[in-house]
């Protein structure tokens, strides 16, 4: 279909949507006018011409006048923020408004080098075996994410009883705080999708899916089946699975017992007067990703992780990096004892 518009007016809207760099005599919503353009009687702005709408007769009546007007992305002069959904009453209202606004949402929280990661020329740091180090999130971000834990305050108790979870038992437990509790749970699923996920696709490959079947609805390498669900058998092929296989899988891969479970995402808190490490465990995830909230050796001494099957710990983290390393079967690992002051953790468990 031919366009109808004037070629003005298509330029304007390309330059509206940031798609050139240029300049267009069309003004509206938000600008500035000279105060000499108000006093003057002459030129002073006025909204009604014929049956044009009131934007459209603003600019009109100036350039009848030759009043230069001129809307430009040459410059950023600054822009509007949505603030319908802005909560005052939220410790650190503007973590959660990710959804709404973006683009400040990213300068405030996003690492400053986080970009860097998806250069095809880098090497991710590896400290550990198949363990990835990288820069994610901002130190004001830590900050205010201890803030909202910590004035929510309802952390767990570390013991093996958590009414949170489905059946109300942690095998391997924390004190720690869930997204769900603070309000954070869909932030933080766009955080893993928008944020996370392509570094775990540059660094594990092929985890990524869309079939109505499967939870996000993607399946990347499909074939022709049909799952047990669908033929009523899921619960028998579970029962399979814990009673004949897994007594297999505990001959050649020690440690492993949970059965698989959804997404977790939670802050931890390691002290030496509550609970000051983890004892060695699988995550219940295809892969977790760990993210320093403070500092060692400044805000707590000790603490760290260690990968047993690799003799390896990660004990120097940084303020704003991620970890990422698989959950299940060769990453054996341990949460290491925090000697004192208080160690916090954002740890996500994610089935791609």
């Amino acid at each position: 279909m031919v366009s109808m518009l004037a070629p003005w007016t298509i330029w304007r809207l390309f330059i509206m949507k940031d798609e050139v760099c240029g300049m267009s005599h069309y003004v509206s919503g938000c600008y500035l006018i000279n105060g000499s353009v108000i006093a003057n009687t002459e030129t002073r702005p006025s909204y009604a011409f014929d049956s044009l709408d009131p934007d459209m007769a603003f600019c009109s009546n100036m350039r009848e006048k030759d009043i230069f007007m001129f809307v430009s992305n040459r410059m950023d002069f600054g822009h509007l923020v949505n603030a319908d959904n802005f909560d005052t009453d939220k410790t650190n209202s503007e973590i959660y408004q990710l959804f709404d606004n973006r683009w400040d949402w990213e300068q405030r929280y996003i690492h400053e080098n986080y970009s860097e990661n998806l250069n095809p020329n880098h090497t991710a740091e590896q400290p550990c075996p198949d363990v990835y180090w990288f820069p994610i999130v901002t130190p004001r971000f830590c900050k205010e994410f201890i803030e909202i834990m910590e004035a929510y305050g309802q952390w767990s108790d570390g013991t093996n009883e958590d009414e949170r979870l489905d059946g109300g038992y942690e095998n391997v437990p924390t004190r720690d705080i869930h997204m769900k509790q603070v309000g954070l749970e869909p932030h933080w699923l766009e955080v893993l999708k928008a944020y996370v996920r392509p570094l775990q696709e540059l660094m594990y490959t092929g985890y990524f899916h869309d079939d109505e079947r499967i939870e996000g609805g993607y399946e990347a390498v499909p074939t022709r089946d049909i799952h047990m669900r669908q033929v009523g058998l899921a619960a028998h092929w579970d029962y399979i699975l814990e009673e004949y296989v897994g007594p297999l899988q505990q001959t050649v891969f020690i440690g492993y017992t949970d059965p698989p479970r959804a997404i977790m995402n939670f802050v931890v808190r390691y002290r030496p007067d509550e609970q000051p490490s983890l004892r060695p465990h699988h995550d219940s995830s295809t892969y977790t990703i760990n993210i320093a909230l403070n500092r060692p050796k400044i805000d707590y001494q000790g603490g760290g992780c260690k990968f047993i099957r690799y003799n390896c710990s990660v004990t120097d983290t940084r303020l704003g990096w991620l970890l990422m390393h698989p959950g299940r079967l060769t990453h054996y690992h341990e949460g290491l004892p925090v000697t004192s002051g208080t160690r916090y953790i954002m740890i996500s468990f994610v089935d791609p």
